[in-house]
């Protein structure tokens, strides 16, 4: 049973991240101290886990339930909780899905298969679709990939799963065209039963929201929900000074989080974290490997640029 049974995706969602002891053991400890950190901020309508954020391609089947079980016990009472579903079959995607209900998450979100990135079609789509449906009636955030990778799916096949499958209630948005990703908020927002479109365009995060997205789903909220949650409050408000105000915060250190190579985003979150003294060491799973002191100082100058830490390498308090 869920503990939040008519959560509706939306909001600010930070998806957390996943501490590692040297050995890439699970470090429980630093895991729970992290969620309690994130749980704390004012504003939050959710938080993931098993996602990208997580390192889910490198976390065994156990693993994942652990990670859902600690996150349940810290904080399930707080926040519902996003379990990512990440598997290249629906079968396997189907066991995933009735094992994050039966754990207490409360929606589900979905990446799309890698045998996609081969060729698709939306009868494979809807196929896929609705075995994690038959296993799971709780809500599902349908990751939406840019077209490019094989992975996204177009607007016909996206309206046709969101006419066959109801329980797809949201869609993580990585459209990195801004016409298309326009168009999905607008179309999709506006349906009889609107489909609220959570971006997930952290580099550009202001630019996105301000299109009209009902929420925001990031790994980098791992380190600045705070001023995600601000942010999404200002725009909202129609408050574009201040909104412009925190865009100028986050910006340095969203620069630096989604530079090149893309696959390092969180890698460089863990060491950010060690920087503001909320995690104890930045250990990353193979075939990730730990980034080099250089791009650690440009990280400590961003946040320190973000007036995360002052010119000492101290923490600020959030403002």
């Amino acid at each position: 049973m869920t503990r939040f049974a008519d959560f509706v995706p939306h909001g600010v969602i930070p998806a957390v991240l996943l501490p590692f002891h040297d050995d890439f053991s699970i470090d429980e400890k630093s895991f729970r101290s992290h969620l309690r950190d994130i749980a704390g901020v004012q504003g939050l309508s959710a938080v993931t886990v098993n996602a990208h954020s997580t390192e889910v391609a490198s976390c065994t089947a156990e693993e994942q339930s652990r990670v859902l079980e600690i996150t349940a016990d810290e904080i399930g009472d707080r926040l519902p909780i996003v379990h990512g579903v990440w598997a290249d079959g629906s079968l396997e995607a189907a066991r995933i899905a009735k094992r994050a209900q039966a754990g207490g998450a409360s929606a589900l979100l979905v990446f799309p298969p890698a045998p996609f990135t081969l060729g698709q079609n939306a009868d494979m789509a809807v196929a896929h679709f609705k075995t994690i449906a038959a296993a799971s009636d709780l809500p599902i955030i349908l990751f939406q990939y840019p077209l490019a990778t094989g992975q996204g799916y177009p607007m016909a096949t996206l309206t046709r799963l969101l006419d066959e499958v109801p329980n797809i209630r949201a869609i993580k948005d990585w459209t990195q065209n801004v016409q298309q990703h326009e168009n999905q908020v607008r179309v999709l927002q506006s349906r009889s039963r609107p489909v609220n479109v959570l971006s997930t365009n952290s580099a550009w995060l202001f630019s996105s929201l301000v299109l009209g997205c009902t929420g925001l789903l990031s790994g980098s909220g791992s380190v600045i929900a705070d001023l995600q949650a601000q942010l999404f409050r200002a725009v909202n408000a129609n408050d574009l000074v201040e909104a412009r105000r925190l865009n100028d915060r986050i910006h340095p250190v969203a620069s630096v989080f989604y530079a090149e190579p893309f696959v390092d985003m969180h890698n460089r979150m863990k060491e950010a974290l060690v920087l503001l003294g909320l995690l104890p060491r930045a250990v990353v799973r193979p075939p990730l490997v730990k980034i080099k002191e250089p791009e650690i100082l440009r990280i400590r100058e961003a946040l320190i640029a973000a007036g995360l830490l002052d010119a000492s390498g101290k923490r600020r308090e959030a403002a």
